[in-house]
């Protein structure tokens, strides 16, 4: 029984740390609740728009995945609810599928919600925390940038007053700016003047619920001035109460065309989740389970599609607005909920004249901080290749839109990756000085290097696909030699795999330079490495491979035959 309960309390944190709940923490865990929901009622109202769904879509999503999350959470801080990409990305595929039909498109992105929790579960059982960590930060970067832009040209024509139109960024700006003459002069100020407010009041009231005061002046202004007649539209007639928990229902042939976008939600979710888990537990110095956030994020997303939400994730800004406002535990998402289902319970009737144009200010102030230029300005100065995955996640959104756009990044993300495992480095080592230590020649020239020796450093694993560059490199090195070279080390400390193939260059590469009369060694081979030449037969042909000779120990016997030559024949 001990035993069990043991396991329960790993599987569901909560029962771990609620019995020893200290008191002092409870008000700001309710404050930090409180301030939660303030602010999700504008946003989450705001990407359920975006994604194309009613407004309460959004606020249904925190109400139930929060409190699912909060059980299993391993984040003290981490906030679950919509987001603005993955709302894009819902609308992008489900919208097509259900074909003008509301009621169906609600249960699509439902299911879509249901599907990612079931990846997310898989992925738990399966321990494959390291599998979407193909999901790089570099794709990430491009991706949130092109995204923002993408959703802000979304937004821009509900902000005008105008229709808007195209298939992806450049078409609906060019769209934009064509219809400009026919812009509605009232809905401009009232969106124009929203964007404004918010703006000043974040940079004036920083961890105030602005977006939510702006609602309700907004929200009152349309109310009291009537502008409804003048073209300014709103969200309507929202429904008071919690919907019924039921399971979505749709086609069966529909589920096959889901399946794209629901493990597209699941990659972009957990990679968001645990960057922003991981931020703030850095922060406050405690520790955040990898592994248990997928069973988090499953609850929250199976929770969610049954309570007639859509995907969601563990977004930065919402969980910043959880941590500045002083929350301590998850039961902050709890405090959170129960003021969002006071909210629909008794104040959606004050929501309906809530205007639509403000609801687009709201979601442009909130992926503006997605376009970050000195990030980057900083990864094009550290690495090319990064900035080049970057610039690929950030055009393919723009282009292809959102869904294709992240899995045309991963691709390339993937393939500059094993580009620059195919065209390794290959060192021409020299002895640091005063040391037994050796490393890159090139780099440093105060290196000593050795009359007949020649080291080198393969720096990846040596596999079917690099092989021959490999081979073809050394070739050239050793040619390039100034001195007779008699003796060849290959150094494979940062080698830590080679297949087949890479066992069969290195015996023929061993065979080629024996026949210009030079032998070649191996050393610091890694266990496994040596486990692979020995089975392979090639340990014997390079005079062995042992964990007990170092590449200094070799270089000392070259040294002292060298000074010390034996009788000559």
């Amino acid at each position: 029984m001990k035993y069990f309960l043991q396991r329960l309390a790993q599987l569901i944190p909560i029962i771990n740390w609620l019995p020893r709940y200290q008191a002092v923490r409870l008000w700001p865990d309710v404050i930090a609740g409180v301030t939660l929901a303030a602010y999700a009622i504008p946003v989450a109202m705001a990407y359920a728009t975006l994604a194309g769904l009613a407004p309460q879509a959004g606020l249904y999503c925190y109400v139930f995945s929060g409190i699912a999350y909060a059980l299993f959470a391993s984040s003290r801080h981490l906030s679950i609810g919509p987001t603005a990409a993955i709302s894009v990305m819902v609308a992008s595929v489900g919208g097509s599928m259900a074909a003008g039909d509301a009621a169906s498109y609600a249960a699509i992105a439902a299911m879509t919600a249901g599907m990612v929790g079931v990846f997310c579960i898989l992925a738990w059982i399966m321990r494959l925390g390291s599998f979407v960590n193909f999901i790089s930060e570099s794709v990430l970067l491009g991706f949130k940038a092109g995204a923002a832009l993408s959703i802000a040209s979304m937004q821009l024509p509900k902000l005008l007053g105008v229709t808007g139109g195209g298939d992806n960024f450049f078409e609906r700006i060019t769209t934009i700016f064509q219809q400009l003459g026919n812009a509605n002069l009232t809905i401009i100020a009232l969106g124009v003047g929203s964007l404004l407010l918010i703006l000043a009041g974040n940079r004036l009231l920083p961890g105030w619920p602005v977006a939510l005061a702006v609602v309700i002046i907004s929200t009152a202004v349309v109310t009291i001035f009537g502008l409804t007649e003048q073209g300014v539209t709103v969200v309507g007639f929202i429904p008071s109460g919690l919907p019924a928990m039921t399971i979505p229902s749709i086609h069966v042939d529909q589920i096959e065309g889901l399946l794209e976008l629901a493990f597209a939600c699941f990659l972009l979710s957990y990679v968001e989740s645990i960057a922003a888990a991981r931020a703030f537990a850095s922060k406050h110095h405690y520790e955040v389970n990898p592994r248990q956030e997928f069973l988090g994020l499953g609850a929250a997303n199976l929770v969610a599609a049954l309570g007639h939400g859509y995907p969601v994730a563990g977004g930065l800004s919402q969980s910043a607005v959880n941590e500045k406002a002083g929350a301590r535990t998850p039961l902050s998402l709890i405090f959170a909920s129960i003021t969002l289902v006071l909210v629909l319970f008794f104040l959606t009737g004050t929501l309906r004249n809530l205007p639509d144009t403000v609801l687009a200010a709201i979601i442009l102030v909130a992926v503006s901080g997605f376009v970050r230029i000195d990030d980057f300005k900083r990864l094009r100065q550290i690495s090319r290749i990064e900035f080049k995955v970057a610039l690929v996640a950030f055009v393919g959104v723009l282009l292809l839109g959102i869904l294709k756009g992240v899995t045309v990044s991963a691709i390339a993300s993937i393939l500059f990756l094993l580009r620059m495992m195919a065209r390794p480095h290959v060192a021409v080592l020299g002895r640091i000085p005063g040391s037994i230590r050796f490393s890159d020649a090139e780099r440093h020239s105060s290196n000593e290097r050795f009359p007949g020796l020649f080291l080198f450093r393969i720096e990846a694993p040596l596999l079917y696909f690099n092989v021959n560059t490999v081979s073809l490199r050394v070739l050239e090195a050793i040619h390039r030699e100034t001195t007779t070279v008699k003796l060849a080390i290959c150094d494979l400390s940062t080698s830590p795999y080679i297949d087949a193939a890479g066992a069969r260059m290195l015996k023929q590469l061993g065979e080629e330079l024996e026949r210009k009369g030079i032998q070649l060694r191996v050393a610091e081979a890694h266990a496994e490495v040596r486990d692979i030449l020995r089975a392979t037969g090639v340990s014997e042909s390079l005079g062995g491979v042992s964990r007990h000779i170092a590449l200094a120990d070799i270089v000392e016997d070259f040294e002292r035959g060298t000074r010390n030559p034996g009788p000559s024949a």
